[in-house]
């Protein structure tokens, strides 16, 4: 086979080592050096030292957890540095070494079998480790608000029956007194915003309940827990709005997609980057997030159209917007929404919007253009034709003699 590049690298790459083989070309010699590095800071700039000794040009390694990130932090900005797609490399059958690991990645490499994973500059990678830093901090507070609800329960507090946010003001008071010691309903009762939908019968009956020592312990910790994660939530909120200060007219321009607000363009933009030259097109950036529709075909038959691994991050804030977008009542996506969960089901239908958020995502970032809305009545003037038939049919169905006369 044609030899594409001359001198190259390829680590194996492991928690505490790092194998690395070099393959020089040279006419119709082929050279091989192999050697073994710690991970430390001062063993990886040995292993720069090393590669740029035997003037290596080009670099391949594994994805293999988290552990390849020092490993290409140090060696980008002298090699040709290529994270590849663990799925593109098979090992030879029976001869499975670290040694041989790293000369069959450095033999793909070499003659151009390897397709480098999209790796972002320094400073967006960044900004994705606080993106989701912040999206677990949330899902921490979620877990921790579940279980102040489990301890409400065991003291026959039913405050989520009577409030429909038990997070808001009116909870928030309520908690706070219930973990300084107040007990009685009335007093309780009476810290409820005078909005809140139950009156105050309700409100006297549900907070009536036996608060043990043991809960009111729980449930100050547990306040406790929650005020540190907002405070940590902030803190990571403003300072992703500070580095994400230059691109607030891109962050603008994704924020006009229904269901996208504020932390979901951050999030977009973190992923993905303020230009989507990466992607030469829209399908291509859908697959990368793991929103494209699989591709199983045998025999002529269709097996599975389930959607392929891809940016899992990405993939679970898109579906979270394509839920808010399904609630909107004047837009193409909500009307997508509603038209495929009467046969898809509420999940399959938000993966299919949010595959559609994932086309116009590239298409706002490509033209730098604002969203431009299809209609609510979209589905209904692409096929005038079908909506009128089926009208027709069910008003014949319920026994009416049906004309139409088409308005002026």
């Amino acid at each position: 086979m044609e030899v594409v590049f001359a001198r190259c690298a390829g680590l194996d790459v492991h928690q505490k080592t790092v194998v690395a083989c070099v393959l020089v070309r040279q006419g119709r010699d082929r050279l091989r050096a192999v050697e073994t590095f710690g991970t430390t800071t001062p063993a990886l700039l040995a292993l720069q030292t090393w590669l740029t000794e035997h003037r290596v040009t080009h670099v391949a390694m594994e994805s293999t957890g988290s552990y390849w990130k020092p490993v290409f932090n140090l060696l980008e900005s002298s090699f040709t540095t290529w994270l590849v797609n663990p799925a593109h490399i098979k090992a030879v059958p029976g001869r499975k070494t670290d040694v041989k690991d790293a000369e069959w990645i450095a033999d793909l490499l070499q003659h151009g079998l390897l397709r480098p994973s999209f790796i972002p500059d320094r400073a967006q990678r960044e900004l994705r480790e606080l993106t989701r830093y912040r999206k677990s901090l949330i899902e921490e507070r979620a877990r921790e608000h579940n279980r102040i609800q489990k301890v409400l329960e065991g003291a026959n507090i039913k405050l989520a029956s009577v409030l429909s946010d038990v997070r808001g003001v009116s909870g928030t008071r309520i908690l706070a007194a219930l973990a300084d010691g107040i007990t009685d309903p009335a007093a309780l009762a009476a810290l409820a915003d005078e909005r809140v939908r139950a009156s105050p019968p309700e409100l006297v009956a549900a907070l009536t309940g036996q608060m043990g020592a043991h809960q009111r312990f729980l449930l100050q910790a547990q306040l406790r827990h929650v005020e540190a994660l907002d405070t940590q939530i902030q803190a990571v909120d403003a300072e992703v709005a500070t580095r994400l200060a230059p691109l607030a007219a891109t962050r603008e321009l994704l924020e006009s997609l229904p269901g996208v607000k504020t932390r979901v363009a951050e999030t977009i933009l973190a992923e993905v980057g303020p230009t989507v030259e990466a992607f030469p097109s829209a399908a291509a950036l859908a697959k990368w997030i793991g929103l494209a529709p699989g591709n199983h075909e045998s025999a002529g038959k269709r097996l599975s159209g389930r959607t392929i691994p891809g940016n899992r991050a990405l993939r679970a804030t898109l579906v979270e917007a394509a839920h808010a977008a399904g609630r909107t009542k004047a837009t193409y996506l909500g009307a997508q929404y509603r038209r495929m969960v009467r046969t898809k089901g509420k999940k399959r239908a938000a993966v299919i919007v949010a595959h559609t958020l994932a086309v116009d995502i590239w298409y706002l970032l490509a033209r730098h253009t604002p969203y431009a809305d299809l209609g609510v009545d979209y589905f209904d003037r692409r096929d005038q034709d079908r909506v009128r038939r089926q009208a027709v049919k069910r008003l014949e169905t319920l026994g009416y003699e049906v004309t139409l006369t088409p308005a002026s």
